[in-house]
């Protein structure tokens, strides 16, 4: 037996395996991983979550790993738009935990691929293939749980392959110029600029949105104040210098009523039924309420538009007082500088205006009403199936579902036609709103609920008319705030999130590129219940002091970072003015107590 052959042929095998590492590193010289922040390091920058965030354990590498929850029609999808080469081969890998957890691609021009495990308790890797197709420059990858099977982990994605050579950066934009210019927005255009894939604005130096076209209006300004704008051209390869300067000040303010007080106390009055708080005159309602919304006029059927108002009766409320002092107690409130509106919907009643006719019976109506009592103005409080969005009806700016169309319109007529004092405000819930950001109609994949969000074109189309947007935190699911992170009732924090997502701007159903921009503060109150009785989601007073603390002065926030501060916001509304006197006041002495 030749005892030294198997070590000369282990000697030719490591020769061979040389080589073999030499020309596959070779080959591989050129591929690389074009994932950005794959190991989810830098928090979810360069990726979109619906519902997603990044936790320190349990980690594979590093210190930090994306943590998702999949709920509802939610899979919980984190997505990367990545630039690819085409005709190129590509491997995608990831480490998961949990159960029925996805990792994939699509838009490759061949065929989407993806690969899951079942389950997976401790680090598993998936890892699938594929080639792009000859004209393919952009793959999304993304990874996804499964409807209801609880939260998953992933860590340290990659997708390997050749990189793109970015080349240079564009070149800055020229023709700058502004366009329609309103009390709260100032509309800009520019040149395109070859190569570049999108655009930066910028106002007084500060980047504020980024847009894929040649124009952008800049929302959420302050009337009668002059900005400086510029725009910046960006492509793979980063931004590009800044445009000249282009100046504008926008116009006075033409929305809302001048002689609201800085700080204002807003409630609903029960005007036309009896609950178990009791009826409220009118005329007993305390001088701190700066803002009285009578509840409710209500449609003689869904979709009429022919919306009524019926004072309780005395069978109902044996203490109602006649037409004649109810009216009298409008003037007296109005003359001590109160505001009395009639507020529309409520719980039980619906309102959709599906038809031109219903809209116009919608103006006519509603002026009776406003004209017979004296009325200052219309609170919008529709719910449950009032306003909802055709499958087709995704760009909150440019709605086109006939609910939403003619709801704008008919709110619009109106104001024109009761001018500039005429006191518009609105009462959504949080579903319609916030939810927004995360989930916007039936979404991409349909399936969503198309309520979802269904009233941010009607706010973003009316926000220079706005007086008051006081969205009801009450009665409400946990809603994922700017932080990522989801915030549930019973505290200064859900409050406090609510608040700065109006007040900030939020991205619309998770897109960077479709911002629903921010509100001014003087058009924000909080909408909190008056009692325990009121509704769900009610605080006590500390908590309430804690909101107001956090919103306009930044402290006593707790765990969430605010994106501002807000001394002008306007205020707090409450339901009701009827269940806080069965409360003795303990919603108004906390405001008084707060503003004075």
């Amino acid at each position: 037996m030749d005892r030294f052959r198997p070590l000369a042929l282990l000697a030719a095998a490591a020769v061979t395996l040389s080589g073999v590492t030499a020309l596959s590193s070779a080959a591989r010289a050129a591929d690389a991983d074009l994932v950005r922040n794959g190991g989810f390091e830098s928090g979810l920058d360069g990726w979109t979550c619906s519902s997603g965030t990044t936790v320190g354990s349990p980690v594979r590498s590093g210190t930090s790993a994306l943590k998702a929850t999949p709920a509802g029609g939610d899979n919980a999808r984190c997505a990367q738009t990545v630039t690819v080469k085409p005709d190129s081969s590509y491997t995608l890998s990831g480490h998961v935990r949990g159960s029925y957890v996805y990792l994939g691609a699509s838009g490759t021009g061949t065929t989407d691929v993806s690969t899951w495990t079942q389950s997976a308790p401790d680090w598993q890797r998936l890892t699938t293939t594929f080639r792009t197709g000859p004209a393919t420059t952009r793959v999304t990858i993304y990874t996804h749980g499964w409807y209801g099977t609880g939260a998953y982990h992933a860590d340290d994605i990659t997708l390997v392959g050749p990189a793109v050579d970015t080349g240079q950066p564009p070149a800055a934009p020229t023709g700058l110029r502004t366009g329609s210019v309103t009390s709260s927005s100032v509309s800009l255009s520019w040149s395109a600029v070859p190569g570049a894939t999108g655009y930066a604005v910028y106002r007084d130096g500060a980047k504020v949105r980024t847009v894929t076209g040649t124009s952008a209006t800049v929302t959420g300004l302050s009337p009668s104040t002059a900005y400086a704008f510029q725009v910046a051209a960006v492509n793979d390869a980063g931004e590009s210098a800044r445009s000249a300067t282009v100046t504008a000040t926008t116009a006075q303010d033409g929305g809302g009523s001048p002689d609201l007080p800085p700080h204002a106390l807003v409630g609903y009055l029960h005007a036309s039924f009896a609950n178990g708080s009791g009826y409220t005159r009118l005329a007993d309602v305390p001088d701190s309420w700066d803002v009285i919304d009578l509840a409710f006029g209500e449609p003689t059927s869904v979709t009429s538009g022919d919306i009524r108002f019926e004072r309780c009766p005395v069978t109902a409320c044996p203490n109602v007082e006649s037409d004649a002092e109810f009216k009298a107690a409008i003037r007296a409130k109005q003359a001590a500088g109160k505001k009395v509106l009639i507020s529309i919907g409520g719980q039980n009643g619906q309102v959709q205006l599906t038809t031109t006719a219903a809209r116009d019976t919608f103006v006519s109506s509603v002026s009776k009403i406003i004209d017979e009592y004296g009325l200052d103005g219309l609170d919008i409080d529709f719910e449950g199936h009032s306003l909802s969005l055709n499958a087709d009806d995704t760009d909150f700016k440019n709605p086109k579902t006939p609910v939403i169309v003619h709801l704008i319109s008919a709110l619009k007529t109106l104001k024109a036609r009761y001018g500039d004092d005429f006191v518009l405000t609105m009462a959504p819930e949080t579903f319609f709103v916030q939810l927004g950001h995360q989930y916007y109609g039936t979404g991409k994949w349909g399936g969503q609920d198309p309520r979802a969000g269904a009233y941010l074109p009607v706010i973003h189309a009316l926000r220079d008319d706005l007086t008051l947007l006081h969205v009801q935190d009450y009665n409400s699911g946990p809603i994922m705030g700017l932080d990522n992170q989801y915030h549930a009732m019973g505290g200064a924090d859900f409050h406090i999130a609510m608040t700065d997502m109006l007040l900030t701007g939020f991205p619309v159903a998770g897109d960077q590129n479709d911002v629903f921009p921010p509100l001014r503060p003087d058009q924000v109150a909080i909408g909190m219940p008056a009692s325990t009785h009121a509704g769900n989601g009610h605080v006590p007073p500390a908590e309430v002091v804690k909101t107001l603390d956090c919103l306009t002065k930044r402290t006593s926030c707790g765990g969430y970072a605010t994106h501002g501060t807000w001394p002008a916001l306007r205020g707090l509304m409450t339901w009701s003015i009827n269940w806080d006197r069965f409360s003795n006041w303990e919603f108004q002495r906390t405001f008084d107590g707060y503003f004075g």
